[in-house]
């Protein structure tokens, strides 16, 4: 997916808000607006939005010092998710489709952003999503292709919801590798992360090689690749790793809530809308 006119601004704030969050002075953050200005003046719009993120927060590490800014949050995050863990596992297995709604549930922590939302309630918005119903469904397709496949590759996106995901990976009852941001970016799900969560329970897991807020193939290691391009069936996470993907040369089945007006007008859904979309090459 190309850069857009309103990433633009996006970006701005998202370098506002890392600053503050890693306690940069007033000197510091003007230093880190004006640097990622100046990134943002040389950019082409043809490159993906995680491509840019992944130097602005370059910029914010740079300058401030603070390796991982949202360390605290994402602690935060990942005891609230664990805190519901149960009762969602319960909601999987009273429901009449125990795989529609793991999906569903994998999907509604993607609420968890701080890329794009500065705030939210875990447990009402995950109640909220449960409840609604999908923009785009391509379940006839996931569920063929998942019948078919005994290597998934599923690749992760942010901390909080690795829980949620761990839902869903357990309704496959097949291996699964299960990948992770190679640093900390934002809140996206590194290994330390990912065993945090548990995910390691259920799933291998396995560096992407990427230290972009998505999944960007040039960047990756040969490994994940190889992973990549070998796997039966492909998941992927969130709009960052939709972004990254949504151009790529094989089949792929992007889980994500669209939680941007840009993000929701490329894929022509609502804002606000949850998707379960099978990309076709």
């Amino acid at each position: 997916m190309k850069t857009y006119l309103d990433c633009i601004p996006c970006f701005m704030n998202q370098a506002l808000r890392a600053a503050r969050i890693a306690q940069a002075d007033d000197h510091q953050i003007k230093q880190i607006l004006d640097e990622t200005g100046a990134l943002i003046k040389s950019i082409s719009m043809q490159s993906t939005p995680p491509e840019t993120g992944m130097k602005v927060y370059q910029i914010v590490r740079e300058v401030t010092g603070v390796h991982d800014p949202y360390y605290d949050i994402k602690q935060e995050h990942l005891e609230e998710t664990k805190a519901i863990y149960p009762e969602l596992e319960k909601i999987v297995k009273e429901s009449e489709d125990q795989l529609l709604t793991a999906i569903k549930i994998a999907i509604a922590g993607n609420i968890i952003d701080l890329g794009v939302n500065k705030s939210f309630d875990i447990v009402h918005d995950v109640k909220a999503i449960l409840k609604m119903d999908f923009a785009i469904l391509d379940y006839e397709a996931f569920k063929k292709r998942l019948s078919q496949s005994e290597d998934l590759l599923y690749i992760g996106d942010n901390v909080g919801e690795s829980v949620f995901d761990k839902i869903l990976i357990k309704a496959f009852n097949r291996p699964v590798k299960y990948a992770v941001r190679h640093r900390p970016i934002i809140n996206d799900v590194t290994m330390e992360d990912a065993m945090a969560s548990g995910l390691d329970e259920v799933a291998e897991l396995v560096d992407s090689g990427c230290e972009s807020p998505g999944a960007i193939l040039s960047q990756s290691s040969p490994e994940f690749l190889e992973l990549f391009n070998k796997a039966d069936m492909v998941i992927s996470k969130g709009q960052g790793n939709f972004e990254g993907l949504s151009s790529c040369q094989r089949q792929v089945f992007f889980l994500l809530k669209a939680k941007c007006p840009v993000i929701s007008e490329h894929i022509g859904v609502e804002e606000g809308a949850i998707i379960l979309k099978e990309h076709k090459i």
